[in-house]
């Protein structure tokens, strides 16, 4: 499997879930390899998805006169799903009868069945197994003093750009890696094993810790997948309690602190509105590990704190968008007064981004170019129309572009021991594009 070609959107993201398990099997029925981005099907049901997402409207089930079956059993697919979810049991039932008439395969009609069950009832989101900050209490996770973590953002395609990134994360020998979050395309329980834990321990074995934060898509799927991944990654006293948790360097020089935005990055209505927020429980912990430690904190999340090209939350009253989340911003404004914090670093956003100081954050840094494709023609450094006073980047810090497609990549951070500061490189394909040291 190549690229792989995502939406925030958590209905089409477990439309293309059923497609690319349906795919999946009845590739195993035929042969020993898996299926890849071209099969007709899966490309298919991702320009429906498309259209639906840009403009609410499906592709034509004909072109030119002439009938495309993987096309119309993609549009009716779509239907059929919505159809199961809002509880339009007789229109499902005209739409199955299309479907298993003879034009489609009836195991794709039975597949988008199961996949409805993620929703529950009209269409809405089962409760997630969130972990409680009482349930964690104080426990936090040694690493060791001067560890090299690798930290990776919306990594978890499963296609060869991934593949190629983890090959290139192996070569700089970490001792810790950190996923930013975001499995793809809605975090199911099959995705969360063939899409991360098999690449993953293709490459490391146990004796490398893996750490995964909650990501919108990883919530698409109430859950189910990412929760039971998270902990069973890890054993012992490195084991992943909760979507958020505490690293700290055995020297008590450095922490990690993660935090859990993506529970409530939820949005069958419109995703970009979102405005996600942290549980107020989980802020107490946050302030209280941040209050306890007298070394310096690094803190990781998905989403951003701010962002000069992806929009945050609605248009206010005079059209213009805020930069920021105004309540991921009230939360740094509780901890910065309880300790030391050098960093925050986040995904969400397909692209790196090494921001100057803003907000009071001295380096603010989007990790997200783990392996989602983005185009030249997606212009993605272009400044977001309408945003106000918008965050500026370092000078000479873009990716650049291949073939057409910006570079993927990710972050090594080295924790400074004694008078050692902590050094972060960025790499890309192509090799080490930026160094800093804090």
């Amino acid at each position: 499997m190549d690229d792989v070609q995502t939406f925030r959107d958590h209905f089409l993201s477990l439309y293309q879930s059923a497609a690319a398990d349906y795919v999946l099997q009845k590739a195993k029925e035929t042969t020993t390899e898996g299926p890849t981005e071209a099969d007709p099907l899966m490309q298919a049901v991702n320009e429906v998805a498309e259209l639906r997402s840009k403009n609410g409207s499906e592709v034509a089930d004909t072109e030119e006169g002439i009938a495309d079956i993987p096309r119309i059993c993609a549009s009716l697919g779509l239907r059929y799903l919505e159809a199961v979810v809002t509880g339009d049991t007789a229109r499902a039932a005209r739409i199955q009868e299309q479907m298993t008439g003879g034009t489609c395969d009836p195991k794709w009609a039975l597949t988008l069945s199961e996949y409805a069950k993620f929703f529950g009832p009209s269409g809405t989101r089962g409760k997630i197994p969130y972990v409680r900050a009482a349930e964690v209490g104080a426990y936090t996770i040694t690493i060791p003093a001067g560890a090299r973590i690798a930290i990776f953002g919306d990594w978890g395609t499963g296609a060869q750009p991934a593949r190629r990134i983890l090959a290139k994360i192996k070569e700089q020998k970490p001792d810790v890696l950190l996923h930013l979050g975001d499995i793809y395309y809605s975090g199911t329980p099959a995705e969360c094993q063939t899409n991360f834990v098999s690449v993953i321990r293709s490459a490391f074995d146990h004796a490398v810790p893996t750490f995964t934060l909650a990501g919108n898509h990883d919530m698409y799927s109430g859950g189910l997948g990412y929760y039971d991944l998270a902990k069973t990654l890890n054993a012992g006293e490195q084991a992943q309690k909760a979507s958020f948790f505490c690293l700290r360097s055995a020297d008590s020089a450095w922490q990690v602190l993660a935090m859990d935005t993506g529970l409530h990055d939820y949005s069958p209505i419109s995703v970009t509105d979102a405005l996600t927020f942290v549980e107020e429980d989980e802020q107490q912990w946050l302030e209280q590990r941040v209050a306890e430690f007298a070394g310096q904190t690094i803190l990781v999340s998905h989403h951003q704190l701010f962002s000069a090209f992806s929009q945050i939350g609605k248009p206010r009253g005079d059209g213009t968008l805020l930069p920021y989340n105004p309540n991921l911003l009230a939360l740094f404004e509780r901890l910065k007064p309880k300790g030391k914090i050098a960093a925050w670093l986040w995904g969400h956003e397909h692209n790196l981004c090494i921001y100057e100081s803003y907000l009071g954050l001295e380096r603010g840094r989007c990790i997200g170019h783990g392996a989602i494709p983005i185009f030249e023609e997606e212009k993605p450094y272009n400044v977001l129309k309408g945003i106000a006073d918008p965050p500026t980047l370092v000078a000479e810090t873009q990716l650049k572009v291949s073939d057409g497609a910006y570079e993927h990549g990710f972050a090594m951070i080295t924790l400074g021991k004694s008078e050692v500061r902590t050094k972060v490189e960025y790499f890309t394909e192509s090799g080490l594009t930026y160094e800093e040291g804090f």
